[in-house]
This record gives C-alpha cells, structure tokens and sequence, in this order.
C-alpha cells in the first residue's frame, strides 16, 4: 500500500495521511487534488508528498482525484476519455517548490499559497466547459441549387452561402443573427440532409470579437539589436544547456529603456526567438488597463499567420468563465503564451522560457492580502526553478532592482534613447503657488496649461491629463469651525462623487448623502475642497466646450469592456482630451499625443512613506513619457506647490542616473531597503487599546527574543490608524532578516496567545507603510 500525505484546503495547515487505492495508483502524484474523508464530512485537498510508511496502522483511503475530471475533453462520440498527454496535475512540481519557497520566504501558510495558484472554479471543479450547438454543412451545394433554392426560400440559400464562406461549420446562432433567418428555416435544411447540428464545446474566449490585423514589423535601431541580441543569446544557451541535463541558472536581464525607446518591440523579438526554440512565454503587465492593447500588439503579431490561438490573458476583469477557459488552455498547452496581471505568474505554462515583466517597478506587483507575495521577485524565483530566461524592464525602474544590478545579481541591459530619434519630451514646471496668487487660491488648470491645451486642440492634437486622485472633491469641510466630513470607519475624509450625489469612502466603500450643514456647529455653507479627477473633468468641459474629453478611472471603468472601448476611441481620435489616474501613466501609445498635463504632482510627494520620492519620480517619469511618441514633438507641463523637490527636477531633466545615487544615498544613511530588509507586522482589532497593548506586549517578546542588529520599532498606531472598522498597530523590523531570523520571529508571535478579536499580519518586503 502506497500514502500520500495531504494538505486538506483551508485548515491553515493541516497535512494528514491517507492511503492510495490500487485503482487510483497511476493517478496520484505530487500536485494533484483530491476527495479525501475527515471526519464525517468529505473535503478536498493536494497531494504534498508520496511515501511507502506511515505511523499509524489504520489509515483513511482517497475518495478520487479531480483533477483529471475537470480537464476532461470530450471524445468523438462523446465519451468523455482522456487523453495521456493531459494527465498532468494542476499544480506542476516546480510550482509547488515555488509555493514551499513563498511560504518560507513570506512567513505565510502553504495552504495560503496554494489557493492563490489556481482560479477557485479549477479548484473546486465548479464551472463546466461552455456548450454551443454548431452547425455542420454535411454536402456542398451546386450553383443550380443554390439559385432554384434563392426563389423559394431565400433565408435557407443565404444559410447555405454563409456556412459555405466559414469553412462549412459555425455555430447555429451567429448563422441565425448574420443571415437574419429563424430557426424554422435552418431546421428545414437539417432535416433535408444538408446541414447538422451537433453540440460541442468551446472556449470562452475574452478577445473572440476582436478583427486581427497584422502589425508591420519595424526596423530596430542599433541599441535595441544589441539588447534583443543578447537576450536571444541567453535562449539559445539555456536550451543548449537543458538539453546536455546540465544544472544553470540564468542571470536575470533589468531593461531599462526611456520611455518610447522600443521595450515592447525587443519583447516581441525574444518572444519570437523563445516560441521558435520550442519554449513558452509569460508577460506580466501592471495594469489591468495595460491588458488589452499589449494582447492586441502581441496578437497582431504573432498571430495573424497562426492557425491557433496562442496567446491565453488571466486577469480579474475576466468573468469566471473566461478565467476557467484561458488557464485551461494553458494547461493543456492549446497556449503557449500567457499575459496578465500579478496572478498571471503562477500560470501553468508548459516548457517555460522566458519571462517578462514590464514595468517591473511598480507597487501593484505586491499583493496587499495574504498571501502578501511581490510577482517581481516571485518570477525571479519561478525563473531560477523553470531554468527560464527573465526579463525585467522599466522606464524608471526600482531602486532595489538597480542595487541587484550593481551587487552583480542582475544584468543590466540599456536603451538611452527614442526608438523613432524623437527628442525626450520639453517639461515644464509650474509653480501653482503663483499660479493661485495670480488666479486665485481654486486654481485648477494654470493659464499656462490652458494656454497649451487651446494650442493642441486648434492644431488637431491629443491631450493627457493626469490627476492620482478620483472623485470631485477630496473633502468637505465647514469653513467655521473646521469639521471634515469622515468616513465613520476609517481614519480619512470622504471624497465627493458629483455624478451619485454621494459621498464615498475609497478605502472601505462607506457611502452617504453630502450634509447641507455642518454635522457638528450646524453652520450652513460647506465648502467642497480639494480636487478629483471628475472636478478636472468638470473644469476641463467648462474652459473648453466644443472638446471631446473623457474621464478613465476606476468609477467610470467599472463596465466590462470599457478599458479597450475608450482607448480604441482615443486611438481612432474619437477624445481630444483624455483626464485619468494611475490607469494611463504607463505603456500606453498614442502618436498623436502631443501635451501630457499632471494637474497635481504633490499628491503622492508627501505621503508618510521612505519611498514617496521614489514613486513621485517614477509617475511623473512614466506619465510624462506618453507625449512626443509620434513625429511631433511632446510637452510636459508638471503643475505642484514643491518645485523645488529632488523627484520633480530628476524628472523635469530625465535624469534616472541622477535620482537613484541620491536616493541611494538617503537609504544607506538611514538604513532602509534595499540596504536592510524589512518586515512589517501589523496587529488590527475593533477595540484600540486591546490593540495597542498587546501590539506593545508582542514588540516586547520579540525584543527578548531576536538579536541586536534586527531593530525593532516601538509598537506604533498606523499612519492610517482605522481602516474598514479596526484600528492598527505596526511593529516593523529593520535588518539582515535572514530565514533564521524569520523562524524566530514566527516562533515568538505563534506561542503569543492572541484574542479572536485582534488580528495579526506579517508583511515581508513591505511596499505600503499605510
């Protein structure tokens, strides 16, 4: 008798033993899930390990396994077999060493990991394949037919006529809608021979409405040939050396190329060169609203002479369905390239490659619940375990990968300039202190801004507008005696939404009417302070009329679809002025894009955060890139209150170089990362002094129980002290964090006895300290 033991799904933890039974010998491996009895319930759970010996006599049998039932394809009569190449489990042994890896390395359970590796329909085995009725042309008919067949029933010879152009077999209700015939007609043509209806099933496809139109393939400049070359080169020596068995490991690639330097284009080279050598390719994108135009680009591409799909897209904006079909797909290898968002790094690619994350600097990449991993630095790992090729590439990339660079860990790959020869867009900085003394403290769009919007507009041009802020006004305050309207659960002001009439909490989604009064002197006259992207909207409109302007953030993204309908329309010049957030700072393309306008660089200036000057530089960077990316030439102009500030002129002057020796500087005197490591413990609960004394209690133990040269901070409320109803308290940890270190720490905080009512985090590589 052979045992597997088991991890059982959300018990945090619990591995238990049970016996393989003959039947189910073949099917039970490392990664599989299965049916398991505990107690008088049955559950599921994945396979860990397999052995010959367990220490008790009397041990439970597996049920089944589910993992092959759902990858079930249908057989030609239906018969619902498998076929041996699919027999795999869903989770592979390389992922599950990476899983093992995550959970040592973010202090988080194993059960926590694997749930976050497969979408929960695949889990669960919830969701079927989607059935559509197909119809067949059986025979083809004759010019003659067709005619006699025109003048008594022309609805059944157009359905003919159309099967006859669509490779004789399409599904029976698109027939229907095209040809505008009823089913009356289409069941006449079955039931005289010539057509037949058969259910099959098919994938649901997220792009299936799209027309494919080649990409012209450009010319690289002479950088981008040395940068694609070298990545090619370290292909063609890692599958040299896979083929020889021999043990390596690849030097990840950091691409730092400005903005509109041909990152993408060197992307699609090694795609290329990696598909062309038998292997498969990962992308992962930052922004869901990155999605649609890089698939289209890479589809474009790589797809137009392909007789199959290969490229396969996972992100949250999929419906269940299409999430189910496209990981599928994957696994099956039906595709062998995936792109997506943060998730998209534990897709089931067979024979990986190459990985590619673009804009690999930003803080999307780390996930804010457990578990709290980074993708950057898990497609490092994933990388190093597939023997694949990993690229990462930025603009403006992190400080911690510029560090791995220069301690030898990373191999730096650069592009200095324009992939068109265009000059870097002319910034300019406005100082809205003047500004406000010369139009008045209200002041939104400067004279100078205005001025150059009217200029773009009269010469047929595209703007950008960029505000990280949505909503109207940021605030409500009473002018008499000072009161902000506050969220009643969370430590922040409630922004003001003009199109619900509402006041809304961002954080936790808390909504209310706006008072016509103060709510604590009563005092009529509330002022609505501060400024959103739908009050940039609202001034924009007003300055400018006759322009078509359009508004993208996530109030008004909510509809499926309407990332690609509005940047489909901005492409087609459809918007002449397009007033965003975070969602169209970075990747995005547009030639006709001349004037990029950021209403307010000090929104992020100032946060209480050791890299709010990081990220500063970086958005004003990457927002500022989006000009200029055609034959004309781009202006910048960066509206702010601090333009003295290092971040503002580093990006004023495109100094990348420059910013990072002094940010490098300022980390290393204070000790911050990438110079120490960092862990950030988080205790939350509804009563805030339970909360601060056993915060203060557990900083304590700690204390006693690590080493000096981990410091340890004092048990401190959070900058945003309640959140979602519970107050918090931060503990964080500065030092050589080592896994000793990290198994200490955990020892300490698992023998602290904790009240259900407080909860405890720990945040490895923190990149939110809010």
């Amino acid at each position: 008798m052979s045992y597997a033991r088991i991890l059982i799904d959300r018990t945090e933890g619990t591995e238990l033993d049970y016996a393989i039974p003959d039947e189910l010998q073949q099917r039970v491996e490392v990664g599989v899930r299965v049916r398991v009895p505990l107690r008088k319930a049955i559950v599921m759970g994945v396979v860990l390990s397999l052995h010959d010996k367990v220490a008790f006599s009397k041990v439970k049998k597996i049920i089944e396994v589910i993992d092959y039932r759902a990858l079930c394809h249908e057989g030609e009569e239906g018969s619902g077999t498998l076929e041996t190449s699919q027999e795999r489990p869903l989770i592979s042994p390389k992922i599950m060493k990476l899983a093992y890896w995550m959970a040592d390395y973010y202090c988080t359970s194993l059960d926590a990991v694997l749930r976050s590796l497969v979408p929960t329909t695949i889990r669960n085995n919830s969701l079927t394949e989607k059935k559509v009725r197909m119809a067949i042309l059986l025979k083809t008919p004759s010019p003659t037919f067709l005619h006699a067949l025109g003048v008594r029933a022309p609805k059944q010879k157009a359905l003919l006529e159309l099967l006859l152009s669509s490779k004789e077999k399409m599904s029976a209700a698109k027939l229907l809608k095209q040809t505008k015939a009823t089913g009356s007609s289409l069941h006449a043509l079955v039931q005289e021979g010539w057509i037949f209806l058969k259910e099959e099933s098919v994938s649901r496809d997220p792009f299936s409405h799209e027309e494919l139109l080649p990409s012209p393939i450009p010319k690289l400049n002479s950088d981008q040939y040395r940068t694609v070359a070298l990545i090619n080169e370290e292909l063609l020596r890692v599958v040299a050396l896979e083929k020889k068995s021999e043990p390596f490991i690849s030097l990840p690639f950091l691409l730092h190329g400005v903005t509109g330097s041909g990152k993408t284009e060197v992307y699609l080279r090694a795609m290329e060169k990696a598909l062309a050598l038998g292997k498969s390719v990962l992308i992962l994108v930052p922004e869901i609203a990155l999605t649609p135009q890089t698939v289209e680009r890479f589809r474009a591409r790589l797809e137009h002479t392909q007789e199959k799909k290969l490229i396969a897209v996972l992100h949250s904006h999929l419906s269940e369905g299409e999430r189910h079909d496209e990981w599928l797909r994957l696994h099956r290898g039906e595709a062998r390239i995936v792109i997506g968002a943060r998730s998209a790094i534990f897709a089931p690619l067979q024979d990986l490659g190459l990985i590619i994350v673009d804009e690999e600097h930003e803080t999307s990449y780390k996930q804010e619940e457990t578990p709290r991993y980074h993708a950057r630095d898990v497609a490092v790992m994933r990388a190093r375990y597939e023997g694949a090729v990993l690229v990462l590439g930025s603009a403006t990339p992190s400080i911690e990968s510029m560090n791995n660079v220069h301690l030898g860990k990373y191999a730096l790959l650069e592009l200095p300039k324009r992939a068109d020869h265009q000059r870097m867009p002319l910034v300019r900085v406005i100082d809205m202190r003047l500004q406000g003394r010369q139009q008045g403290a209200d002041a939104i769009l400067s004279f100078l801004l205005r001025q150059a919007i009217a200029d773009r507009l009269e010469r047929s041009e595209q703007v950008i507008l960029f505000l990280n802020r949505r909503g109207f006004s940021s605030a409500l305050l009473c002018p008499q005696c000072g009161t902000a309207c506050s969220c009643p659960n969370c430590s922040l002001s409630l922004t003001f939404h003009r199109a619900s009439q509402r006041l809304i909490c961002h954080l936790c989604g808390h909504m209310e009417k706006p008072p016509t009064t103060c709510p604590s002197c009563h005092e009529a006259g509330i002022l609505y302070s501060g400024v959103g992207t739908q009050r940039v909207e609202a001034a924009v409109q007003q300055a400018f009329p006759t322009a078509r302007c359009f508004r993208i953030d996530a109030d008004s993204m909510q509809r499926k679809g309407s990332y690609q309908e509005t940047f489909d329309r901005f492409r087609k010049k459809q918007i002449d002025i397009l007033i965003g957030t975070q969602m169209i700072a970075k990747g995005l393309d547009f030639p006709n894009v001349t004037l990029v306008g950021i209403i307010n660089a000090d929104t992020t200036l100032h946060a209480p955060d050791f890299r709010a000057g990081e990220r500063t530089f970086q958005l004003l960077t990457q927002v500022a890139g989006r000009a200029g990316r055609g034959d004309r030439e781009g202006e910048v102009m960066i509206q702010t209150y601090t333009p003295e500030s290092p971040s503002i002129q580093f990006a004023r002057h495109h100094d990348t170089s420059g910013f990072f020796e002094q940010e490098m500087a300022l980390r290393q005197q204070f000790e911050y990362p990438p110079f120490q490591k960092m862990i950030l413990i988080q205790l939350r609960g509804v009563d805030q002094e339970h909360v601060a004394l056993h915060s203060a209690t557990l900083r304590k133990n700690l204390r006693l129980a690590l080493p000096d040269s981990i410091n340890i901070g004092e048990a401190v409320p959070a900058s945003l002290e309640r959140a979602h109803g519970q107050y918090r308290f931060h503990i964080a940890l500065h030092g050589p964090c080592s896994k000793a270190i990290k198994i200490t720490m955990c020892k300490v905080i698992a023998s602290y006895e904790f009240p259900s009512s407080v909860v405890i985090t720990i945040d490895v590589d923190p990149q939110s300290l809010m």
